[in-house]
């Protein structure tokens, strides 16, 4: 099972990933911001997510970590 980490507090809210994402398990937080003004990226179902890194490698922020 892969495991994701989101640095919150590094996403800018762009959205790319969201795009990019085959299992379509990533979404801006409506009800969060983060220190910069942001709603940043959450994964809303983690057991789905394969470890494919797409997000990680679309993401000009790098705020994702991707473990297999």
């Amino acid at each position: 099972m892969a495991k994701l980490t989101i640095n919150e507090e590094a996403c800018k809210g762009c959205s790319l990933c969201v795009s990019v994402c085959p299992k379509k398990i990533l979404q801006l937080h409506k009800d969060k911001l983060n220190t910069k003004g942001y709603h940043p990226i959450s994964i809303t179902d983690m057991d789905a997510c394969i470890g494919c890194a797409s997000c990680a490698r679309m993401c000009p922020d790098v705020v994702f970590t991707v473990e297999r």
